[in-house]
């Protein structure tokens, strides 16, 4: 049984890092998840979220609701990714702005070893489970080649990309932040949490109530999303587990593309700022980069990244045993 301290502390540190992940387009907040050993938890967790809470409301009280949901394992990893949303959005954007080859090497060592890890968990492989593999690998290249669209700024497409994305986002391997980008909804969100954050500042209740509109009507497609999904997940783990396992570990594989460091931009589009930014690149080889390709750097980086994911999987274990 957890107590307050350092329990929930943990759970809100990996709530940190899985909305750090969730706001960088290529990387899911769900592999976070999944390597810090409490995605089986956060899935049964949302299934539990139901309309039976209401009658143990009713019949047994508030303890016993909140008991039920899981509540505080939640609200200590809920709290987490939202502060993360909103004090690291601006500062992953930037890096990837100014130093995209070394946020990009860090990330590929930390789903490389993500799919290690999960790979460690199969066993007894069937021929479903390695179509499962190929379909995963198939699809989640796919969504790292789809060209992206350009959105209609209005609330039911903010829901629609809300619905959509977070089924991304608990999925190990698929970017609910990269899903938002194929839908033209990235930047319109992301501008919207930093108008929120900036709106808190400057206690600009303008700004602010602008701001808490779109990201509620998006929140209310997120969760309306979360809650579907979170059903097959818990049926697919329950009964599919080793396949489930299998696909996971092909949607991360295929994913490698996108957060491969070096690029070539095929075409460029103007931003709400005036700014000239990527809009389709190409994996390339880092000797034909257009630059300065910063090899060893990027390699250091990637080595980083896959070890910190092992020191996560390890702290996860031994937190486990006590």
């Amino acid at each position: 049984m957890r107590k307050l301290f350092p329990d929930y502390l943990i759970i809100t540190l990996k709530g940190l890092a899985m909305g750090a992940a969730d706001v960088v387009p290529g990387v899911s907040g769900g592999t976070i998840a999944f390597i810090s050993g409490i995605y089986q938890e956060l899935i049964d967790s949302i299934n539990n979220v139901n309309l039976s809470v209401l009658k143990t409301l009713k019949k047994e009280g508030l303890k016993a609701a909140w008991q039920q949901v899981n509540g505080s394992f939640l609200l200590a990893l809920l709290t987490g990714i939202g502060i993360s949303i909103l004090t690291f959005s601006k500062v992953i954007t930037h890096l990837l702005e100014t130093q995209p080859i070394l946020v990009w090497s860090f990330f590929f060592g930390l789903i490389i070893a993500s799919i290690a890890l999960i790979w460690k968990e199969t066993s007894n492989w069937k021929i479903v489970d390695i179509l499962a593999l190929i379909i995963g690998i198939a699809l989640s290249y796919y969504i790292t080649i789809a060209r992206p669209v350009s959105s209609p700024d209005s609330y039911w497409y903010l829901f629609l990309s809300g619905f959509i994305a977070i089924i991304a986002m608990i999925l190990p391997g698929i970017s609910g932040a990269f899903i938002l980008l194929l839908m033209g909804s990235y930047e319109t969100v992301i501008g919207t949490i930093n108008q929120f954050r900036d709106g808190l500042v400057n206690f600009n209740t303008e700004v602010l109530g602008q701001a808490i509109l779109k990201l509620g009507v998006f929140a209310i497609g997120a969760i309306i999303g979360l809650k579907s999904f979170s059903k097959v997940l818990h049926w697919m783990f329950e009964k599919h587990k080793n396949t489930t396992l299998a696909l996971l570990i092909g949607f991360m594989a295929g994913s490698l593309n996108k957060v491969w460091p070096w690029k070539q931009v095929l075409e460029t589009r103007i931003n709400s700022h005036g700014e000239v930014v990527p809009y389709i690149d190409k994996s390339i080889l880092p000797q034909n980069f257009d630059g300065q390709p910063q090899i060893l750097t990027a390699i250091i980086l990637a080595i980083i990244g896959f070890i910190v994911i092992f020191g996560m999987e390890k702290l996860a274990a031994k937190l486990g045993k006590n």
